[in-house]
């Protein structure tokens, strides 16, 4: 008999988990004492995920500012830094630009405008066609950008991110300079030694640098990417990712997690019977179209997963079924119609006009956003989530 439900994401309560905490096993026996207590039953191609903050925690991945204004010193040297493209926040890159701050004698921040990479909004849109302003070409001092914006504080924090990070700078002992621009060699006017601090496009700028004559280049990828006098570290990601823990310290990116995954999906499978997939998210990957948020602070949504969920969905359209192929159909007759195609339908659909319109996204990447807002990133306490029937189809 055909299942009535389809896909289902459950919130998993797990302990508060500490650093030393055997992840995969607190992991798996919440799965398991969640299924008992609300009387559902696990099945294969189910996916069990954790946050990347509980994975980090547990392997103690922490570091300070002090920690990263070392590792700033000993890569720029006495030298001039410029710090280019952060993101606005006091979570993800203030407690960084704290060490960044500590580790230099003066810094010339570049912001771009009118908002981040992330989509937080440092200038109005109107105001800066009102201008007459391309901000794809013109460099504008901290002057200019107060003459024609005034103070911009972000919609939802009410945080003036210009002068907080002028004054944090400060704070920390070193000379700063604030400008605005979106051409990465626009710095290359006030320093030839550069900090990329944008995530996505991260590879890019650093190109655009090399080859616009910098001396010096790293990315926030970069930094920490390896313990300095113990602290923690990313060998991938470096300082990106990371998270303000407290007033002196961050929490990395979790370091090396497939073995966890591996471990928690062979606990389940001595424990049901069932091949379930697990993998370790961060933010998910969706813009708020009111706010102009984009989620993705991270530099990837999943750092971590089983081999079950490479790839990307292969799936057909059903509206488009039935509105061009068996538009003349109703009924069972249309439902037997439908199901047979998607029985039939071959494993690689790129290019097949009945699956246009479906998600050409990673499964990491739809799941983990899944998880994402499922969790949320408050106190509902559910840092593992239970995907279940992600994977059926109309036929299952």
């Amino acid at each position: 008999m055909e299942r009535k439900v389809g896909t289902v994401s459950r919130g998993i309560r797990c302990p508060i988990i500490r650093e030393g905490d055997d992840l995969a096993k607190i992991v798996a026996d919440s799965v398991l004492e969640a299924a008992e207590w609300e009387g559902f039953s696990l099945r294969d191609r189910d996916v069990v995920a954790m946050t990347e903050s509980i994975v980090a925690r547990s392997q103690g991945n922490y570091a300070s500012v002090d920690a990263i204004a070392k590792d700033i010193k000993a890569k720029f040297g006495d030298n001039t830094v410029g710090v280019i493209f952060p993101i606005l926040s006091r979570n993800r890159f203030a407690i960084c630009l704290k060490g960044i701050a500590k580790g230099a004698k003066k810094i010339v921040l570049m912001l771009a405008y009118p908002s981040d990479e992330v989509g937080n909004e440092l200038a109005d849109w109107d105001k800066l066609d009102a201008a007459g302003i391309n901000p794809y070409a013109d460099v504008l001092s901290l002057e200019r950008y107060r003459e024609v914006f005034g103070v911009h504080p972000l919609k939802f924090t009410g945080v003036d991110y210009v002068q907080y990070y002028k004054d944090l700078i400060e704070e920390c002992g070193a000379e700063v300079e604030i400008i605005f621009a979106n051409q990465a060699k626009a710095i290359l006017n006030y320093t030839d030694c550069v900090l990329a601090c944008d995530i996505h496009t991260r590879a890019r700028t650093k190109r655009l640098l090399k080859e616009g004559g910098a001396k010096i280049v790293y990315g926030l990828d970069e930094i920490l990417t390896s313990s300095v006098d113990g602290s923690g570290y990313n060998s991938k990601f470096g300082l990106l990712g990371s998270n303000k823990a407290t007033e002196e310290s961050i929490k990395l990116f979790p370091n090396e997690c497939k073995g966890l995954v591996l471990e928690v999906q062979k606990l389940l499978l001595e424990k049901t019977g069932k091949k379930i997939e697990v993998m370790v998210y961060g933010d998910g990957a969706f813009k708020d179209p009111q706010g102009k948020i984009w989620e993705l602070a991270d530099p990837c949504v999943s750092p971590a997963f089983t081999d079950g969920l490479v790839g990307t969905p292969n799936e057909l359209k059903l509206k488009y079924l039935a509105d061009n192929d068996f538009k003349d159909l109703s009924g069972e007759e249309l439902k037997a119609a439908i199901s047979k195609s998607i029985k039939e339908k071959g494993s690689d659909l790129v290019g097949n006009m009945a699956a246009q319109g479906t998600t050409p996204r990673q499964l990491t990447d739809l799941i983990g956003s899944l998880c994402d807002l499922t969790s949320g990133s408050g106190d509902k306490g559910t840092p593992v989530i239970l995907v279940q029937g992600y994977f059926d189809n109309y036929t299952n």
